[in-house]
């Protein structure tokens, strides 16, 4: 059986919309990669969402097997109850947000077999714990980046 990339992700926003990060830690054959960033404005639910595409934008080659793990339920029901199919049938109607995100997020995940995991937040999983660490972490940075997608309005 071929090797699975294991992937744990947390979004973080200070003040729903505000200062955001994310966190995500890569795992694969005994070696982990963490991933962190933040923008001077966003949401919770964009960040859940960025720790996921930044760990797939990550990977240097297409087909791998990865289960990701997080705390989002938006992100995990999105994809695991079909919602994003759905969305993107009928071009995000009713003012679904976060569309920028979710269809970077589709075409990226269609270059491998992706599938989530739901795990309750601030427990006792250490890499979930870690994860929000570096999104938190990354949310406190000074200077950050602007979330386009997020003020520019259009999602």
């Amino acid at each position: 059986m071929a090797q699975e990339l294991i992937v744990y992700t947390d979004g973080s926003s200070r003040g729903n919309p505000g200062p955001g990060g994310y966190g995500a830690i890569l795992m694969w054959g005994g070696k982990a990669k963490e991933l962190s960033g933040g923008f001077r404005k966003t949401t919770n639910n964009r960040m859940e969402l960025m720790a996921v595409i930044a760990a797939l934008q990550a990977l240097n080659r297409p087909g791998l097997s990865i289960t990701v793990y997080s705390d989002s339920q938006y992100v995990v029901k999105a994809v695991k109850e079909g919602w994003l199919r759905n969305w993107i049938a009928t071009n995000f109607k009713g003012g679904k947000k976060n569309k920028d995100l979710w269809l970077k997020y589709d075409a990226l995940a269609k270059q491998h077999q992706v599938k989530f995991v739901w795990v309750k937040g601030h427990a006792d999983n250490p890499y979930n714990n870690r994860c929000d660490e570096l999104a938190t972490s990354a949310a406190d940075q000074k200077n950050l980046p602007p979330d386009n997608g997020f003020e520019s309005g259009e999602n």
